[in-house]
């Protein structure tokens, strides 16, 4: 029967789980920080990234709803995530589409869901099912622990590529600027409330299954738009007949 771990030996393990799953190092994420994409590229992601990112603050509703009373760091922080997401300042899905357009789409593409991957509904589709359905401190591993808390590594390498070799302004980029700070601290207060609220073995043990699947998740979802939209292969000349 497993043992409950320690805060210090259950964080390693939950960083560990996302170790060599970065979408970071995913193929389009790599192409992106050199440089070898195009605004066409950029366009391509934001129509996919608006139906991964767009739902969050739906997401965390969700977990939410699933929090009981006495978890009021929980309940706070995803009150605060959602105000940030959908309220603060400017929503985030608006900045997001500000980018889209900056590279050549508009916002009714980016909002038609068709013209996004199967691997990206199925991201999205995963991310309702976990808010719905999993333990809030489980929920809050898999979204923001497993996803969320990987944004600012992957920011930090593709942002100054905007700027620097797209020449995209910094109002057109600021989605990624303000990620890069607003999902560094979402990602360490979801580390806590992860390690202060998986009280179990059992508990712990469903938060590190999640937290690899969500960055397997993410990391497919990124690779499959290098497959889709950069390298795709060639389309098959004489499919077989169909099954009568």
């Amino acid at each position: 029967m497993a043992e409950l771990l320690s805060k210090p030996a259950f964080r390693e393990a939950l960083e560990n789980a996302i170790k060599g799953r970065e979408a970071k190092n995913a193929s389009f994420s790599q192409a992106w920080a050199n440089g070898e994409l195009s605004r066409e590229h950029f366009a391509r992601w934001a129509e996919n990234h608006y139906h991964y990112v767009g739902p969050f603050a739906d997401y965390l509703g969700y977990i939410y709803s699933n929090t009981p009373d006495y978890a009021t760091d929980a309940k706070d922080f995803l009150l605060q995530n959602m105000y940030e997401e959908e309220l603060s300042d400017v929503r985030h899905t608006d900045l997001l589409i500000r980018f889209a357009e900056a590279c050549g789409t508009t916002r009714e593409r980016v909002m038609d869901i068709d013209n996004a991957t199967a691997v990206t509904r199925g991201l999205q589709g995963w991310c309702y099912a976990i808010s719905m359905r999993e333990h809030f401190a489980v929920a809050a591993a898999a979204l923001v622990v497993g996803l969320e808390s990987q944004v600012p590594s992957i920011y930090r390498r593709q942002y100054p590529v905007l700027i620097e070799k797209y020449g995209f302004t910094e109002e057109e980029a600021e989605f990624f600027d303000l990620h890069i700070t607003s999902d560094e601290i979402h990602g360490e207060r979801g580390y806590q409330i992860v390690l202060e609220h998986a009280t179990t073995p059992e508990l712990q043990e469903r938060c590190l299954q999640l937290v690899r699947h969500g960055a397997e998740a993410r990391f497919s979802y990124t690779k499959a738009l290098y497959d889709t939209y950069v390298s795709p292969e060639p389309s098959v000349a004489n499919p077989a007949p169909a099954l009568a």
